[in-house]
């Protein structure tokens, strides 16, 4: 298994090119299975969680061409599709589930095993089955797996989601784009800028969605036409980068992204004392030589500070002066980091789902292990404010969803290097 080496501390300088953003390519690839016609996808990230769902979706069977770079996707779907998700696929990535909606819009049917992913926290399915099951689904869930159907095309509902989420809101967004009778109602949804993306792309195909703060009205259309679609760029590898600006009083300009999307996150981080500009598709972000601390940080849905975000965050508070918190309140089981940055030197203290950290820390370089995703992007963050060598382990989480990792770093002044 990869490691990185990284030595600190390191001063970050220069330009970083944001990718395509993951959270946004997922659905858009999992609605592509409604088409009968030829679509093309661009600005695909290079990461592992990608080519998970372009292997889901050739098991289903879509012909994919990829281009050179691997970043655009013509995806071309067979008249006959298999409908079985198996769990040699879908253990990895929770990002499987979405594929359910448009089976079974599309094709009536489909057998799914439950997803895996990032040890995070319970992230149950019930609300996307209970949402389907409005719309016409039957299902059981045996040995594992989900097995569905319908009786012909789903059916125009009204549906209020018990809580806010994103998965649930995509899937039933996309299962509705081929519903027939009366229009479909979400209320309660998710309405981040990746789910914003997902119905341009099908709108743009003649879907028929509405938005209205968080209530999204699809009509029901009898096909897609055929399209192509530029995917958003990444916020999370975004302010990722901002925050690591922001903590190794860093000189950066990040580009590709529109940072209306990072709103608040950047107005966070003025707090903290980073100074900002901004053009209409550039952030120029210098870090302060102190940073203060932030009383009570809150993850929220957008537009609030991303959950995504939180382990990125609560670095930055560790080497600010003075205390602050962070509530974590998305995700029950997401400060499995803690006890990593704890190993450089933390003094972090959880109880329930708020940590209280102690500022002022000199991180000492350590032997660390990533646990999940935005977690591991936390240690590496950390890795470069700390005095001398650090191994951050379970590189993998990292490539589930950020593109090339290392190099961009490297370009801006990061000594770290791959171990085979």
């Amino acid at each position: 298994m990869d490691k990185f080496l990284i030595h600190g501390p390191c001063k970050i300088k220069g330009k970083v090119s944001i990718s395509g953003s993951k959270n946004a390519s997922l659905p858009i690839l999992a609605a592509t299975l409604l088409f009968d016609k030829p679509v093309i996808i661009k600005n695909l990230p290079r990461v592992r969680d990608i080519n998970t769902m372009l292997n889901l979706l050739r098991s289903l069977g879509s012909k994919i061409i990829l281009s050179k770079d691997r970043k655009t996707a013509k995806i071309i779907n067979k008249k006959n599709m298999n409908t079985f998700a198996s769990y040699s696929l879908v253990k990895t990535m929770r990002g499987s589930i979405l594929v359910l909606g448009p089976l079974i819009s599309k094709f009536h049917k489909a057998k799914i095993s439950l997803p895996g992913g990032c040890l995070i926290g319970a992230r149950p399915v019930n609300y996307h089955l209970a949402a389907l099951k409005k719309l016409g689904m039957k299902y059981v869930i045996k040995d594992g797996y989900i097995l569905a159907k319908s009786n012909g095309r789903l059916k125009g509902e009204t549906i209020k989601f018990p809580k806010i989420s994103v998965g649930a809101t995509e899937n039933s967004i996309i299962a509705a784009c081929l519903a027939k009778g009366k229009s479909t109602k979400l209320m309660n949804c998710a309405c981040e800028p990746e789910i914003k993306d997902l119905t341009k792309f099908l709108n743009k195909a003649g879907a028929n969605i509405k938005w209205s703060g968080r209530t999204c009205t699809i009509v029901g259309v009898n096909s897609l036409a055929q399209t192509n679609h530029i995917v958003m760029a990444d916020r999370i590898e975004a302010g990722t980068f901002c925050v690591a600006a922001t903590l190794a009083k860093g000189n950066l300009e990040i580009k590709n992204l529109a940072p209306k999307i990072i709103n608040t996150e950047l107005e966070l981080l003025k707090k903290v004392g980073a100074k900002i500009k901004t053009t209409n598709n550039k952030i120029f972000i210098k870090g302060p030589d102190k940073i203060k601390s932030i009383k009570n940080i809150k993850t929220k849905e957008f537009p609030g500070i991303p959950t995504d975000l939180q382990a990125q965050l609560m670095v930055l508070m560790c080497k600010s002066i003075g205390q602050s918190s962070i509530t974590e309140s998305i995700f029950e089981n997401r400060f499995m980091h803690v006890a990593e940055l704890q190993r450089l030197g933390a003094k972090i203290d959880i109880k329930n789902n708020k940590a209280f950290i102690e500022g002022n820390t000199k991180f000492i370089g350590a032997e660390l292990m990533s646990s999940d995703l935005r977690a591991s992007v936390a240690l590496v963050l950390a890795a470069i404010v700390a005095n001398g060598k650090s191994i951050v382990g379970r590189v993998y989480h990292l490539e589930r969803g950020y593109e090339n990792i290392e190099n961009k770093l490297q370009k801006i002044g990061v000594r770290i290097k791959r171990l085979k």
